[in-house]
């Protein structure tokens, strides 16, 4: 269940997803939450957003069209613009050496798809309080 807990602060996120229905359905959970969102669905975009809006908070999707979501992290974490904003790793791919690489590009945390809802909201909540 979404709750709207107004305990931590409602920052702008960047979400970066590819594939039109896992968009649709971070747009729609992130909205009952009543968080501000833009939104990218490759690599390029993702960065150019990142640095002109200055989001709070990335959910970075590790597959997409132009670039893999790892050159991307790397990237924002190497811009002075970019490298203070944290990035969650979003992904289907779930091993541990998969997580350990999302690690060392520079995210912060991990989620896999198919989404957890809750677990979603908890990490969100833990990096914006």
């Amino acid at each position: 269940m979404v709750s709207r807990v107004d305990n931590f602060k409602r920052g702008l996120i960047l979400a970066v997803e590819d594939g039109a229905d896992d968009l649709e359905l971070i747009i729609q959970v992130l909205e009952l939450m009543g968080f501000p969102l833009i939104t990218a669905t490759d690599g390029r975009t993702s960065i150019a957003m990142a640095q002109q809006h200055q989001p709070d908070l990335i959910l970075l999707d590790m597959v997409l069209p132009d670039m893999s979501g790892l050159e991307v992290a790397q990237r924002l974490k190497q811009d002075s613009r970019t490298a203070e904003i944290p990035i969650i790793a979003v992904t289907a791919m779930v091993s541990k050496e998969q997580k350990e690489r999302c690690l060392s590009a520079g995210c912060v945390d991990f989620i896999a798809k198919p989404y957890d809802i809750e677990f979603l909201e908890t990490v969100i909540k833990r990096y914006l309080s």
